[in-house]
């Protein structure tokens, strides 16, 4: 399944649309890895776009943004991410809200949990 994903960056006038790799299931099939998938491409569609010559594979960290699952008024739901560089949103997908939501918090805890265990102390 191919997944559009509109980009805007801050201070930009006009939003860009782009296309991740594919996801082989389909949005009511995704696994967490699927899911994570997901918003790293997401974030490193945000970063290539600001910065064209960044490595489009680099390191991603699943912290620093807001995200919502938000009912899409043609049908289904779309999932934004906000950050301080700008917004991306990707979908629409045809899978419950609820679902997506529970799996998007379960991979960002994860990765919460994951950050704490390999580097001991509070992050601000």
């Amino acid at each position: 399944m191919q997944i559009s994903v509109d980009v805007w960056l801050r201070g930009e006038v006009h939003a860009t649309t782009h296309v991740l790799p594919e996801i082989p299931r389909g949005p009511g099939d995704w696994t967490d890895e699927d899911v994570a998938d997901l918003l790293v491409g997401m974030l490193r569609l945000m970063n290539t776009t600001r910065n064209p010559t960044a490595d489009p594979d680099g390191p991603v960290v699943l912290r620093g943004f807001s995200w919502i699952v938000n009912p899409f008024e043609a049908g289904g739901v779309v999932v934004a991410i906000e950050m301080s560089l700008g917004a991306a949103v990707a979908g629409p997908f045809n899978v419950p809200e609820r679902d997506l939501n529970e799996k998007i918090q379960r991979v960002i805890d994860a990765e919460r949990k994951a950050a704490g265990a390999a580097s001991p102390g509070t992050i601000h």
